[in-house]
């Protein structure tokens, strides 16, 4: 009986080791936040517990009610008791109280308050959990295809899962579809009820450029971050997942953006491998080592799968500038308005706002992407019969995010 019950301590042991060696690697992958392009990624399709990084698609779901008008910074939400009872990190609302839009989102940016990531999630839906399967149809409708969300805030949930290439994409998505809010994410602390909130992403104060995203720890997940940074005007968009302490993560993360800025200061056509062995202190991914054996420059294997961007909804690779202004609000409202305008006849993508410095100011350009050729060039020559600017141009971007 002793010998039986050693044999099983033994094999539970063993057990436990090889999970445990199974979890002690980390997930991460960088990209270049304009094209898209993969510049760095480790075990970045291995699936994990989000954490905290979950607050980012409350977020996106939030800036998309809002840009549509659903929804305003100074509307009131009611605090339940649900999201009153949530456990730290929190604000500390009240049940039966109110919060404004704009503090609830501050308040799950910068103190990763979930609390208030259930009252956001609860004036979408009647429950948590409803609001959680809206979470995950638009994961999917953005291409992340191994994203599951239980919950608007990250708590524990052993069915909640994703993977660093989800996450980078939804940064991405968030980065490209609102710009206009995206500057929030650098915010260190924000004011409450007269007391000064402060934030938990250290690389905000500690990395030249940083400017944001997500923080996220439980017990389960261990350390994760999705952050970005813009040197030079060139930006990246890392992800680093499964960390068992914080400065380990924020120092692999500091090393992967700095890195990659300063590949990206040379050139936008990264050596994948080179930057990989880097970033790993001389170690080289499978994926890298795969690449390294190509004598041209390393370059993205397949567009089509080796960007963040996963599926287009549309095909078409030229876009439609209608206009220029000196207001972004402007610049996006009439882009809209022409997307829908075309809408009913045509197979439009999506629209993009594009700032570009003219006379030391920032202009920001109009434009209806994601048409074909021949589609852009008919919609153009009625544009000008009407006297409305026009330019038929190359969607260079390849930044093929689901549309919204």
């Amino acid at each position: 009986m002793l010998k039986k019950i050693s044999f099983l301590v033994v094999c539970l042991t063993l057990l436990t080791m090889s999970i445990n060696k199974a979890c002690a690697t980390t997930s991460g992958i960088m990209v270049n936040a304009e094209d898209g392009s993969i510049m760095y990624e480790q075990n970045a399709d291995e699936r994990r517990y989000p954490a905290s990084l979950t607050k980012l698609m409350t977020l996106y779901i939030t800036f998309n009610a809002l840009e549509k008008g659903k929804l305003k910074l100074n509307d009131k939400l009611k605090v339940s008791r649900t999201a009153a009872s949530r456990s730290p990190s929190k604000l500390g609302v009240k049940a039966g109280t109110t919060i404004s839009v704009k503090d609830a989102i501050m308040a799950v940016i910068v103190k990763s308050a979930n609390d208030c990531a259930t009252v956001l999630a609860e004036h979408f839906s009647k429950t948590e959990a409803d609001f959680a399967v809206l979470m995950t149809s638009t994961a999917k409708k953005l291409g992340m295809k191994n994203t599951v969300f239980k919950n608007a805030s990250g708590l524990p949930n052993s069915k909640q899962k994703t993977t660093a290439r989800d996450m980078a994409t939804l940064a991405m998505a968030v980065y490209h579809h609102y710009p206009q809010y995206y500057g929030w994410f650098s915010a260190k602390s924000f004011k409450y009820k007269g007391q000064t909130i402060s934030g938990h992403n250290h690389l905000l104060s500690t990395f030249a450029g940083a400017d944001g995203m997500k923080t996220g720890y439980t017990a389960a997940s261990g350390y994760n971050i999705i952050t970005s940074a813009k040197r030079n005007n060139k930006r990246v968009i890392a992800v680093t997942m499964g960390h068992k302490y914080l400065n380990e993560r924020d120092k692999k993360v500091a090393v992967m953006m700095d890195k990659g800025l300063n590949e990206l200061k040379k050139s936008n056509k990264v050596n994948v491998a080179a930057l990989t062995k880097a970033i790993n202190g001389g170690k080289a991914s499978p994926i890298a080592v795969a690449n390294n054996n190509i004598k041209t420059p390393v370059k993205p294997v397949k567009a089509a799968n080796r960007t963040i961007a996963q599926k287009a909804v549309a095909s078409g690779a030229y876009a439609l500038q209608v206009g220029a202004f000196s207001d972004f609000k402007k610049a996006r409202n009439y882009a809209i308005s022409v997307k829908n305008s075309l809408a009913k006849k045509y197979n439009v993508y999506n629209v993009k706002v594009e700032p570009v410095k003219h006379d030391n100011k920032t202009i920001f350009r109009s434009k209806v992407v994601g048409l074909e050729k021949k589609d852009a060039a008919q919609i153009c020559q009625n544009m000008k019969k009407q006297n409305k600017s026009c330019m038929v141009v190359a969607d260079n971007s390849s930044i093929k995010l689901a549309q919204k």
